[in-house]
């Protein structure tokens, strides 16, 4: 699951077994109930005042680093 709180950097997370992903939206994010039973939170680190991303943008990032893991 993405998370702003409680969560890891999305590029140190080992993508190598089955995953499901779960992308929140821009303003709630996902709920508690959902990021509880999530394996790990993953976060994508931000600069400057914006703290998230538009969801099909952070989805293509995590997507990608999932692909990019798998293809080493």
């Amino acid at each position: 699951g993405t998370a702003l709180d409680n969560s890891v950097d999305f590029k140190n997370i080992d993508y190598s077994g089955k995953i499901g992903i779960v992308i929140g939206n821009e303003g709630s994010g996902i709920s508690n109930i959902v990021a509880n039973n999530c394996d790990f939170l993953a976060k994508i680190p931000m600069y400057g005042k914006v703290n998230s991303l538009n969801a099909s943008v952070s989805a293509g990032l995590i997507l990608y680093e999932v692909v990019r893991n798998r293809n080493k």
